[in-house]
């Protein structure tokens, strides 16, 4: 039999970056699908469109407020921009809003809610989005760190509000904590969240809850795939198996990779392979299959876009 791999891209997300020399920028995205084609994955896949997300799918995960605020933003920098002002609006340091972002946005998180749909339907077997800007530090009512929405927790509420599940299991495998979703699903106990992430680091702090749904695992930096592995195999493993998760959403963050200079792991695209069939195994068992894995960071585009490979690979694996 053979699987079937869905690929979300959606058309605004290439819009979408954050002003000269930062590190979210489009190249990300077209170093994928330059090293996707060139590797013959491309054709292998189930190229998907999506229709963009709704408010009230976004109001999954997200306050109302906050929302109608971002909204307005994107009015407001128009306004700036019309009267001659910078053509951005900076809500932290580090994240930027851009006229495209707020398309980025709900496109991203609609490709995330389609591929939910279809995977929960049986027209695929697993997928993966290639968005931008990321989201797991986006949280109820906050943008940070590159994100303004989170999308793997806006498309986990989804499968268990609108898709009939009652256990769904987040997987983080980004350099950095996601913080975001950790507000979002503490508590939950729907949601079982698992990460591993280097700390100290950003965000500072690290995991802040204790809830019982978390298991956040962070390591020092110059940790290796080797010992990722051993703490999967440890830690992370045992807690789904007893979780039994119905799906699983992966927040696949690549920027562990040794060559990512967002970072200091040193994660290999094999080690992302691993990671990803042992997790698939898994979801085997328990989920059907079911899997929906989006993007997260990767800021160096050949390391990014080997790993995806990876990654990839693993999820067509037959």
């Amino acid at each position: 039999m053979v699987t079937k791999t869905g690929y979300y891209a959606p058309a605004a997300c290439a819009l979408h970056e954050m002003g000269a020399g930062h590190p979210e920028n489009p190249r990300r995205l077209a170093a994928i699908e330059e090293r996707l084609r060139a590797s013959g994955l491309w054709d292998a896949l189930q190229h998907r469109t999506a229709a963009p997300a709704a408010l009230a799918d976004l109001e999954l995960a997200h306050d109302r407020m906050y929302l109608a605020g971002l909204r307005g933003l994107v009015d407001e920098l128009r306004e700036q921009i019309d009267a001659g002002g910078p053509d951005h609006l900076h809500l932290d340091p580090d994240t930027a809003l851009r006229l495209h972002t707020w398309q980025a946005v709900i496109e991203a998180s609609g490709a995330a809610i389609a591929a939910t749909d279809a995977v929960l339907a049986g027209e695929l077997d697993n997928e993966f989005c290639a968005l931008c800007p990321p989201g797991h530090h986006a949280g109820p009512a906050q943008a940070m760190g590159f994100c303004f929405v989170n999308h793997v927790a806006v498309a986990a509420r989804h499968a268990l509000e609108r898709g009939g599940l009652s256990r769904v299991a987040i997987v983080d495998f980004d350099v950095h904590h996601g913080n975001g979703t950790e507000a979002i699903v503490a508590g939950d106990a729907r949601v079982l969240m698992v990460s591993f992430y280097q700390h100290p680091f950003y965000p500072e702090g690290g995991a802040r809850s204790d809830a019982p749904n978390l298991l956040n695992v962070p390591v020092p930096a110059y940790t290796r795939g080797m010992e990722i592995r051993e703490l999967v195999e440890m830690l992370w493993l045992p807690r789904l198996e007893a979780f039994r998760p119905q799906m699983l959403f992966f927040s696949a963050g690549f920027d562990a990779h040794r060559e990512d200079d967002l970072g200091q792991l040193g994660l290999v695209e094999a080690d992302y392979g691993w990671i990803t069939w042992r997790l698939r195994e898994l979801a085997k068992r328990h989920a059907q299959g079911r899997i929906v894995s989006c993007l997260e960071g990767g800021y160096k585009p050949g390391a990014l876009a080997r790993s995806v490979e990876a990654h990839l690979r693993a999820l067509l694996a037959d």
